[in-house]
């Protein structure tokens, strides 16, 4: 008989989802292989294809970037070129990591793998330091809300496992991140070729008295990251089964999206504003006693209110704001540059609308962070403020408050291609 404890202790646990970015060949495939392989999250089978394929490479070790470099042009190239999920555990910790590209023409990519990251591994390359694309990467990170960077400065062993080498590259990325809002950042010496410091301490470094990668990732604190005091609940569907066993149930599925909800509660519907309280709340076929984000769960209401996909539920006192004319930075993510006075679809949480280009602000140059004013050429991989104008009002927060309510999606509405990130300010 399965053990229903150890299961449902296994699905309890808490999981971190993380992205790694860097530049070319900065080792963030080999690094997610050795967190694999030495966690022993590998089996062998899959041990076994890796070492026939480095053989067949003509490497003289086990290459173990092959374990997330799943596209024959990546494994051609040495390079990753897609975002590659891979999944993973410890006693401690469930873990989704996203392995994103460190091309210039795959930042969309990378902001497609760090737009749910808790946390951000950025590495840097001992030898060169902090280059654009570090800093490129740190910035994204920043711009989607990640609140937790871990800078890893990678091929110490190309460096005679310096000390000097690491503080430099330290102090290099220390005046850089103080322009950025990142409250929480780690530095870490590691070799992910030979394993120093990535799930076990290095004896080649003695002189680094800090956390090993893995130990690191295990204890940061994320319970704070999510928005537990302002409610928020995007309708997805309405769920009328009317069988024999439920005739009359009226139920609203989606996802928690901020705060707390209760049977009891005291619950606003947008954009009607009729108010009701919360009869019950099932996740599966089990009732519960509250909801809270990131949970996906139905609710039934005290009373019939008219209530579709894309309206919110929240609380009377403490409402998302309602607009129209919306301020947002944007990632584009097109090869065609953005159109000022150009008409795209957006998707805001579950609400679909259309939208207007009213005006481009700036652009971000990403080497200095300042803003280039009066540059309206916005195109692929740019950064930049604009404002949209929408066929519909959006219920909103900005995207500092709440990551889910304060993001939207630009979409192509001929190609049907998602073209803009978009992060309300």
């Amino acid at each position: 008989m399965p053990n229903y404890d150890k299961d449902n202790a296994y699905l309890n646990m808490d999981l971190l989802r993380f992205s790694t970015a860097g530049s070319v060949d900065d080792g963030k495939s080999t690094l997610i292989g050795r967190l694999l392989y030495d966690s022993k999250s590998i089996f062998e089978d899959q041990m076994e294809a890796i070492e026939r394929s480095s053989k067949n490479k003509g490497d003289d070790y086990t290459n173990l970037a092959l374990l997330t470099d799943g596209l024959s042009a990546e494994r051609e190239q040495g390079i990753t070129i897609d975002v590659a999920y891979r999944y993973f555990s410890t006693p401690k910790r469930k873990f989704i990591i996203a392995d994103t590209p460190g091309h210039i023409q795959y930042t969309r990519n990378m902001v497609t793998g760090a737009s749910t990251a808790n946390l951000a591994i950025i590495l840097v390359d001992a030898r060169t330091g902090v280059i654009e694309q570090t800093c490129r990467h740190s910035f994204i990170s920043s711009l989607l809300g990640i609140e937790h960077i871990v800078l890893c400065v990678n091929k110490m062993d190309l460096v005679d496992y310096s000390q000097e080498a690491f503080e430099k590259v330290v102090a290099q990325y220390r005046e850089f991140s103080s322009k950025l809002n990142v409250p929480d950042i780690h530095y870490i010496p590691i070799s992910a070729l030979y394993g120093d410091n990535v799930v076990d301490r290095s004896k080649k470094m003695d002189w680094y008295e800090g956390s090993t990668l893995l130990y690191t990732l295990e204890n940061v604190e994320i319970n704070s990251d999510y928005n537990h005091v302002d409610s928020r609940f995007p309708v997805q569907w309405v769920i009328r089964p009317q069988s024999e066993k439920y005739p009359d149930y009226r139920g609203y599925g989606g996802r928690v999206e901020g705060g707390v909800f209760k049977p009891g509660d005291e619950v606003m519907a947008l954009p009607s504003g009729f108010t009701s309280k919360i009869k019950n709340i099932h996740n599966y076929d089990e009732e519960i006693e509250e909801a809270f984000q990131p949970m996906s769960v139905s609710m039934t209401l005290e009373d019939e209110i008219d209530i579709s996909r894309g309206d919110m539920i929240c609380k009377p006192d403490n409402q998302p704001k309602t607009g129209q004319d919306i301020d947002l930075m944007v990632c584009w993510l097109n090869k065609e540059a953005l159109k000022p006075g150009g008409k795209y679809a957006i998707k805001h949480t579950t609400k679909d609308a259309r939208c207007i280009i009213k005006d481009v602000k700036y652009k971000i140059d990403i080497k200095t962070l300042h803003r280039v004013e009066g540059d309206t050429n916005i195109g692929l991989n740019d950064i930049g403020r604009i404002k949209i104008r929408t066929t519909s009002p959006l219920f909103y927060d900005s995207y500092s408050k709440n990551r889910s309510t304060g993001s939207l999606i630009i979409i192509d509405e001929f190609s049907n291609n998602t073209v803009g990130a978009g992060m309300i300010l």
